[in-house]
């Protein structure tokens, strides 16, 4: 299975020189399985460059072509570049949403965002069909043949992270979420800094173990985790209400569950080309495992996990 970054920045996106090597683009990310299955985690603004890249091919621009798109949550950097995905406008295509929001329609979410007077195009007017699955937090499901399993992450108004399986081989994309030392984020955004010393109550100490228990299972034995490392330590004890972490968040889960490669993601939108380098520095220098920091137009090939040797059904060796 292959991986290729579109968009791997936060909040909003920072073209410039400061950026040119890591990218400017927001979250967006292309798995491709031996199968020829189009699957896109997120749309953040890097989704325009992939639909454009999408309509070369013959599918695409015939109206054939078949998209399943991952959305982590809805938070505006996350679905900011569908309305710019090309292959939304070539009648025939067919668009598979699958996203986790609270009492909300997701077509209503999606469409709210190309309403009059914000975008000339209403998102139910284009001539793809386009279809929305709402997902539980533990949610398993098969996406063109690729199988795709849910958990809920660290952030507020709810996020989940995915595993994607195919080909042999395992990719987990974390992003957005807080470490689950001392802070729940659920269906309301705090507006002032918490106390990120005081320990937590027994109920959210439980959801806290539940939810790191949920992602480390998600990350068990993968062969590339995405994870967001937005912030370094003093930025996140600054915002730790934001539900954004630090490499060393990242660490501790992905070995914690024997992944083999981490991707440093979600870049912070104020950090350099040359500050990104420090910190994936600084992480490589304690890390046990293989770690990158994504950059826009960077490919990775997930290589297959190995299989356990199957028990000799031959003769005893001597001792």
């Amino acid at each position: 299975m292959r991986v290729r970054f579109w968009g791997v920045r936060g909040s909003f996106p920072v073209p410039g020189p400061s950026t040119n090597r890591y990218g400017g683009n927001t979250s967006c990310v292309q798995l491709s399985p031996d199968n020829g299955t189009v699957l896109i985690v997120d749309a953040g603004t890097g989704i325009r460059r992939l639909g454009k890249e999408l309509m070369t091919r013959p599918a695409f621009r015939g109206g054939q072509g078949v998209v399943h798109l991952l959305i982590s949550h809805t938070h505006w950097d996350h679905i900011q570049g569908l309305p710019f995905f090309a292959p939304l406008y070539v009648k025939g295509n067919q668009i598979n949403i699958y996203a986790r929001q609270r009492d909300v329609d997701l077509a209503d979410i999606f469409q709210s965002q190309t309403q009059d007077p914000y975008f000339p195009v209403g998102l139910e007017e284009v001539a793809a069909q386009v279809t929305y699955t709402d997902l539980s937090d533990g949610a398993r499901f098969n996406a063109g043949g690729v199988q795709v399993r849910c958990t809920r992450l660290n952030h507020p108004f709810i996020a989940i992270g995915f595993r994607i399986d195919a080909d042999g081989a395992s990719v987990a994309y974390i992003s957005d979420t807080a470490p689950f030392a001392s802070i729940v984020l659920e269906h309301e955004y705090i507006a002032t800094r918490p106390d990120i010393e005081a320990p937590p109550s027994v109920p959210e100490a439980a959801k806290l173990e539940a939810m790191r228990h949920g992602v480390v299972e998600l990350c068990r034995g993968c062969g590339l985790v995405i994870y967001d490392t937005m912030f370094l330590p003093d930025e996140y004890r600054a915002r730790p209400h934001w539900g954004h972490s630090c490499p060393e968040h990242a660490l501790e889960i992905v070995e914690a569950a024997g992944a083999s490669c981490l991707a440093l993601f979600h870049h912070a939108p104020e950090r350099s080309d040359e500050q990104v380098d420090a910190e994936l520095a600084r992480a490589q220098a304690v890390a046990s495992c293989r770690v990158v920091a994504a950059a826009e137009g960077m490919e990775l090939e997930v290589p297959a996990r190995p299989q356990a040797a199957a028990p000799s059904r031959g003769r005893k060796e001597r001792r």
